[in-house]
């Protein structure tokens, strides 16, 4: 480099030196494991929020901050290495706890539990992009803590740009069944059922007929994956040769989601099989085998497929009201992290999911509304649901959804062609604003499925 060079790059190099040596001068709070909302860099911090019920006796003020080291810096007691400068650089810090309602002079004596709400902000230093690493930070040894519950994530730029998020998102699901922007409509999903035991022949007949009925997608159902009675490959194999027969009947491709859901690193190694045997999507119990594992497939740039997460396992997380993670970020806020292009959702306007319906539009919006620069990932309800439900779920959703039904296809009386006829048929009539009981009384498979569920209870906003 020439001297001229060389004495101006130093000379940009300066302010830098300067800049680290400032971070080692310590205020008289930064070592402390609290501080004001308006002291912390946003930006550079994970916002965790928290619901705390604790008895009365506990002063949570006091506690708190003792919990945000443990879940950072320390332990429970002090030890000689946790230095001021590790503490400033490194430890969580209570930003904010509310009361509510907030006693400002004598809690009442018939007053058992105190309820909180608590945000801690924990350096993204502590934690990069990776989920293991975020929940054993924001909920790690505290989860063990009583009645604790991790209410939301607030994810800063700096650890949101280490996330690919879902390769091909709505966009791209659309793209890969060939239908245009100007003629979107809501998808169908058809799982196969029985869930498992089934022979590949009867597997085979069930996706043509789902297919050739309507099903925009076709996905195993969650407990069926590499059997021995049943392999993925020979599935793929078998399941493409019947999308081939049915788009040329047709017109309309389909979608089939097998689930490669396995250990590791078994579950890459099929997912590159299955892109070499002609598949043309995926599947993952995405809670059974891990959030990050279901990344490694989803950013394999040889696998280069739609995912499909499944839900299985949330409950085990969410359904406490005192303690867990909130299902918001299980089945929102994580799976997009982690590369879903769309998502099982559990239907909780009508379904047989226990969910609430704000729930469910918590859940939506963390995986359709701007999140950093990730694409958004495809709710798909389910859980029960027939054609009854379709207007419920346009009304709530929108046209770009995907709509999931097992039994209400293959319960048919008339065979699983008719029930997704029948679907195909309440999703024209929901974005034409049809009722469905004008539509039924036009096309017999809608008619037929309309006698055996009958019309639920509309959900109102």
């Amino acid at each position: 480099m020439p001297a001229a060079k060389k004495k101006a790059a130093s000379k940009k190099a300066a302010p830098k030196k300067a800049a680290a040596a400032d971070v080692c001068e310590l205020g008289p709070y930064d070592a402390e494991p609290r501080a004001l909302p308006e002291g912390i860099d946003f930006e550079n911090h994970v916002i965790a929020t928290y619901y705390i019920s604790f008895p009365k006796e506990l002063d949570v003020v006091a506690l708190a901050p003792v919990l945000a080291i443990e879940q950072s810096t320390g332990t429970w007691t002090p030890t000689p290495m946790e230095t001021p400068e590790i503490r400033a650089q490194h430890v969580a810090k209570v930003i904010a706890i509310y009361e509510a309602p907030e006693y400002e002079w004598i809690v009442p004596a018939d007053v058992t539990d105190r309820q909180y709400i608590a945000q801690v902000a924990f350096p993204a230093a502590n934690i990069e992009s990776q989920i293991p690493m975020l929940l054993t930070a924001c909920l790690g040894n505290i989860s063990m803590g009583g009645k604790i519950k991790l209410l939301d994530l607030r994810m800063p730029r700096v650890l949101l740009d280490g996330f690919q998020g879902p390769r091909f998102g709505i966009d791209g699901v659309y793209k890969s069944l060939g239908i245009p922007k100007n003629k979107r409509r809501p998808l169908l999903n058809n799982m196969i059922k029985p869930c498992s035991g089934y022979p590949l022949d009867v597997g085979t007949d069930l996706f043509y007929k789902a297919a050739l009925g309507g099903c925009d997608v076709v996905k195993d159902d969650e407990l069926i994956a590499d059997m021995a009675y049943n392999g993925v490959i020979k599935r793929v194999k078998a399941y493409m040769k019947m999308e081939k027969r049915v788009f040329e009947e047709t017109g309309e491709h389909t979608l089939y989601t097998v689930n490669i859901t396995d250990r590791l690193p078994k579950m890459l190694d099929l997912a590159r099989a299955v892109k070499d045997a002609g598949g043309n999507a995926l599947m993952v119990n995405y809670l059974a085998v891990g959030p990050e594992a279901m990344r490694s497939i989803a950013e394999d740039n040889q696998v280069n497929l739609p995912v499909l997460a499944h839900m299985d396992c949330a409950g085990a997380f969410y359904m406490s009201p005192e303690h867990g993670v909130s299902s918001w970020i299980m089945l929102g806020k994580i799976p997009r992290l982690c590369g879903a292009d769309f998502l099982v959702v559990p239907f909780a306007l009508g379904g047989k999911a226990p969910y609430l319906p704000e729930r469910f539009r918590q859940t939506t919006m963390c995986l359709t509304y701007p999140f950093g620069d990730l694409k958004p990932t495809m709710p798909m309800p389910s859980g029960g649901i027939t054609p009854t439900n379709v207007p419920d779920i346009v009304r709530e959703l929108g046209n770009e959804v995907m709509i999931g039904s097992g039994g209400g296809i293959h319960a048919h009386p008339y065979g699983p062609v008719a029930g997704a006829k029948a679907f195909r048929q309440a999703i024209d009539a929901a974005m034409k604003g049809v009722p469905l009981e004008e539509a039924g009384q036009e096309h017999e498979e809608l008619g037929v499925s309309l006698g055996i569920w009958g019309k639920k209870t509309e959900f109102k906003l």
